[in-house]
Parts: structure tokens; C-alpha cells; sequence
């Protein structure tokens, strides 16, 4: 049953997307959801490792300004446009990032195959940028006056190792004017992500003596070593609930297949919906390095220097949660509602965490369109239902930001 609160805030949201400039940027949007596309590619096109997103940014920086912003870029590597409103104090942050998981030697050359866009980053987070750009030209176009500020940022160290170093100083420079974060990551418009996940990136590194393969058969070796340690972590239980998972995603070590490396290392990811149980996973992978050092030390030839184990923290990421009765959520639910659309709330590790872990209103949502594949060589995107994702944009960001006669 409609509560009439809601009827209410649905209401609202008729009235707003039908007013004159209103209008002109939904019908903005409705004639050049294609163009966001074309840009999509050619950013795509732009590789955007972590820590080298510079290249990109000036991309995506010149294209801000051609919607008529005024556009820099801040010592962390950010690039920020704002949109001022009446009350410079009141800040809508938006933000997609810059960064893939991709090196720098990755083919990003978008490839066609039917209604198909495929590319490393096309999606994650090709569909994000491009939606950050439809919003800034269709608020340019509307010629809409808000009452609060709008930022438009392109930010830096989303992914892997850049521990959420662009959302932190966005967060830290605007501090209290912040009165709601959106997240634009990826493409789907079937999930907003409320709850932050937890996380923990560690680098677990393994050194020894060393030597020939041969001549010195029986030296303790970082590679067996860390080969049990993973054995013995991944046989520690993972609890459903809260949800949580881990993941080996980067194994060095070694320089030639006759020499007894001197040093292994892996990079581990652990996360969780409560950090608690981050800590708890975090305790059980030192417990199985210690052990998996000392099995090969125990059977390693006498008189050999033994092997030993250090961890290094790569990034952590707080957690929290939007209350479900946050005005921010509301005016989504509302949005949506007008719009005929369906989305469920989801639980992921997004630029939103940050905002969310200090009480800041923040949520993680799609551009619009549809990807897959996702941190992989095979990622795509379908254009289908962009046009959507950008009135949905354009309206909650509206909304939140409030308009002026």
C-alpha cells in the first residue's frame, strides 16, 4: 500500500520533470543518448590504470567543459566541476571514477559486435563517466537553477591498491557542505548499493636464501611455503552471513625455473559485511602463513637459513549502511517510481563507502545500459537503456539539489 507520504514525494516528482527546464534536459537526453555513447568509447579508448589517470581525466575534463563548467584538477588527481546553486554551503556530490584494474598494456580498443561495446573498462567504468557527462550537459542544457551546489567529479583510486584515496579527499575537502554522495559505477539500474562492504588488502611476502635448484635442493623454498599457506587459509570456513569472501589476485615470485626463488609474495583481498569479521579472516590468513613458513622450515636440510613471513597492509575500506528511511533512498524510490523501474538495494565496496562510514548520505548506482564481465578482458556494454539511466540521473540529482524560480 502507498503511504500517502510517498504518493506525495511521487507526485512531486511529476510536477518537477514536466517543468520548462526540467523538460529541456529530459528532452536533451532523449535525443542524445547516443553522443554519451560515442564518448563512452573514446574514454574507453584511454587507458586508466591505477595511480595514471591523468590522461583520462584531461579527457573528461575538456568534455565538462564544453557543457559550460569550470573544471579542475586537485593535487590528488581529481577532477572536479562545480555547478553552483543559491546556497554554496549545500553540496550534491556526484562522482564516477577514472581507474580500471586493467595495466597499462591492456587492448582497450573498443570492439563492435551487434548492440554489443566490447572492451577491458567498458563498462566499470566506461558506463559511469559517460553518465557523469550526459548529466553535466543535460543540466547545461536545461538551464536549470538549483539551490544547492552540484559537483561533478571524476575521481581517482577506486580499484585495487588506490584504497578510495580520490572519494577520501573529495569527502575530506568538502566536509560538512556534503548533504548527499552518489556513486555513479557501472551501468545497472537493477541495484542501489547502500551498505558499504568492509574490506582489507594485504600483501603477504615470503623470503628465503635462495639458490640453485640442483646444488642446493633441500633450501626452504617462499613458493611451497606460501602454496601451503594458501591451502591451509582457504580451508578456514567463510561465513554466509554476514556475507563475506576472499580472493588471491596478484602471486609473485621466482626468476627461472632451476632456481630456488628468495622471495613469493600474493595479494590478498578480504571482505566483509561487518569488519569485524575482516578482522577475524585477517587473523586466520596470518595464523596460515605462520604455519605454512614453518612446515617448510621444519623439512627444509639442515643448517639452511630459514624462511621468513611479513604482511603489509595495502588499503583498507570502512563500512556502512544508509538508514532505509533516508531522504536520499526516498527520492530514488520516487525517481524510479515515475520512471516504471525496478531496483533492489544491494551491499558492495564502492567510492560510497567512505561517505557512508562518517554518516553522509550515500548510495552507489548505474548509469543506465546493461555490462558484464566485469574486471575481466571480456567486459561489455549494451547501450539499451542508457537513455533511462540518464533521466534517472538527471532527476534524482535535480531533486536532491532543489530548484529556484
Amino acid at each position: 500500500m502507498v503511504t500517502l507520504s510517498a504518493r506525495a514525494a511521487d507526485d512531486s516528482i511529476e510536477k518537477l520533470a514536466v517543468a520548462p527546464d526540467c523538460a529541456r534536459g529530459l528532452d536533451w537526453i532523449g535525443k542524445n543518448a547516443d553522443w554519451v555513447t560515442q564518448q563512452q568509447i573514446q574514454l574507453t579508448e584511454i587507458p586508466a590504470p591505477e595511480f595514471s589517470e591523468g590522461q583520462r581525466a584531461e579527457f573528461v575534463k575538456k568534455l565538462l567543459e564544453s557543457a559550460g563548467l569550470k573544471a579542475r584538477i586537485d593535487k590528488t588527481g581529481n577532477l572536479i566541476a562545480e555547478r553552483p546553486g543559491s546556497e554554496s554551503k549545500s553540496v550534491i556530490l556526484l562522482a564516477a571514477h577514472l581507474d580500471t584494474v586493467f595495466p597499462a598494456s591492456t587492448d582497450v580498443k573498443v570492439k563492435h559486435d551487434g548492440n554489443r561495446l566490447n572492451a577491458p573498462g567498458i563498462a566499470d567504468n566506461g558506463a559511469g563517466l559517460a553518465a557523469l557527462v550526459g548529466l553535466a550537459r543535460a543540466l547545461s542544457e536545461s538551464r536549470i537553477r538549483t539551490t544547492k551546489t552540484i559537483v561533478l567529479a571524476a575521481d581517482v583510486g577506486e580499484e585495487g591498491e588506490g584504497n578510495l584515496r580520490g572519494i577520501r579527499a573529495l569527502v575530506e575537502d568538502y566536509g560538512q557542505r556534503l548533504a548527499a554522495v552518489i556513486a555513479i559505477d557501472g551501468a545497472s539500474m537493477e541495484h542501489v548499493t547502500t551498505q558499504g562492504i568492509a574490506s582489507q588488502r594485504v600483501e603477504v611476502e615470503i623470503v628465503g636464501p635462495g639458490g640453485h635448484s640442483w646444488s642446493d635442493f633441500g633450501a626452504p623454498n617462499p613458493i611451497t611455503a606460501l602454496a601451503r599457506a594458501m591451502v591451509k587459509f582457504s580451508s578456514v570456513p567463510v561465513p554466509e552471513s554476514p556475507r563475506s569472501s576472499y580472493n588471491f589476485g596478484v602471486i609473485e615470485g621466482g626468476t627461472s625455473v632451476n632456481s630456488i626463488p628468495t622471495s613469493a609474495s600474493v595479494k590478498v583481498d578480504l571482505r566483509s559485511e561487518q569488519e569485524s569479521q575482516v578482522r577475524v579472516m585477517e587473523s586466520a590468513l596470518k595464523e596460515a602463513v605462520q604455519s605454512g613458513v614453518r612446515e617448510e622450515n621444519a623439512v627444509a636440510r639442515a643448517n639452511s637459513d630459514p624462511l621468513k613471513a611479513t604482511l603489509r597492509s595495502l588499503g583498507v575500506r570502512p563500512s556502512g549502511k544508509l538508514p532505509d528511511n533516508s531522504p536520499l533512498l526516498d527520492t530514488i524510490r520516487s525517481v524510479d517510481a515515475f520512471l516504471g523501474s525496478r531496483s533492489r538495494l544491494e551491499s558492495s565496496s564502492t567510492d560510497a563507502n567512505i561517505p557512508l562510514s562518517l554518516g553522509i548520505p550515500a548510495v552507489s548506482i548505474g548509469g543506465g545500459g546493461k555490462g558484464g564481465g566485469s574486471h575481466t578482458p571480456a567486459e561489455w556494454y549494451d547501450a539499451t537503456g542508457r537513455e533511462a539511466g540518464l533521466k534517472r540521473l538527471f532527476l534524482i540529482t535535480v531533486a536532491l539539489a532543489g530548484t529556484q524560480p
